[in-house]
């Protein structure tokens, strides 16, 4: 089991919820794909691993997570919500405005903001997604 796959199990157990064959079959095709995925995606990916989970299944999972933080739908002018694994807490991206390229990246330099954002709002920042809009280099 990939650390991920066990980081996500873990956290819903931990959160009261059983990790059932469904559920289970649901995270190993969702991190198995990067976590870049549609709902639909997902369960017709699901579908072909576990035919037994159906798609109210996968769509209940999806919002399940969500509402614990794990995954977020993010819209990028696709029309359908891609819902992406929010792995440590955070997600970013960079988006072009041309092609529509979305090109990942891990390092994390908000610690700076966040901390001025939570003394002046009194917030608790649990987890963020960035998003940053400009042309990639084959569009510039």
């Amino acid at each position: 089991m990939s650390d991920l796959l066990a980081g996500l199990s873990a956290a819903l157990q931990e959160q009261g919820y059983r990790l059932t064959a469904s559920r289970r079959a649901i995270l190993q095709v969702l991190t198995s794909s990067g976590g870049h995925v549609t709902a639909d995606d997902l369960a017709a990916l699901v579908r072909e691993k576990a035919p037994g989970v159906g798609r109210m299944t996968v769509y209940r999972t999806l919002d399940l997570l969500s509402g614990l933080g794990l995954i977020r739908p993010v819209y990028q002018g696709t029309g359908a919500a891609h819902y992406i694994l929010m792995d440590a807490g955070h997600h970013h991206h960079l988006v072009c405005s041309v092609c529509h390229k979305v090109i990942e990246f891990d390092d994390c330099v908000l610690s700076e903001i966040e901390q001025m954002v939570c003394g002046r709002f009194q917030f608790q920042i649990e987890s963020h997604l960035l998003e940053v809009y400009g042309r990639c280099p084959d569009c510039q």
